[in-house]
């Protein structure tokens, strides 16, 4: 991940909760006209992981 990156996730982190969603719409808006390469099946799987990994953490937290 490069500093940049980086630099903005923390600013992220920083924001209101409608800040942050404020900010993913205009994201999204701008992502759906990026032409990306289809994921590959462990991609997915990797990404999926990872997405259940932390629903299992923040669960965890919630208990």
């Amino acid at each position: 991940m490069t500093t940049s990156v980086q630099e903005l996730l923390s600013r992220f982190d920083q924001l209101t909760d409608l800040e942050k969603q404020e900010f993913v719409t205009e994201i999204l808006k701008r992502i759906i006209h990026l032409d990306f390469p289809p994921l590959s099946d462990e991609e997915l799987v990797l990404n999926a992981e990872q997405v259940f990994l932390e629903l299992d953490r923040q669960e965890s937290a919630y208990e």
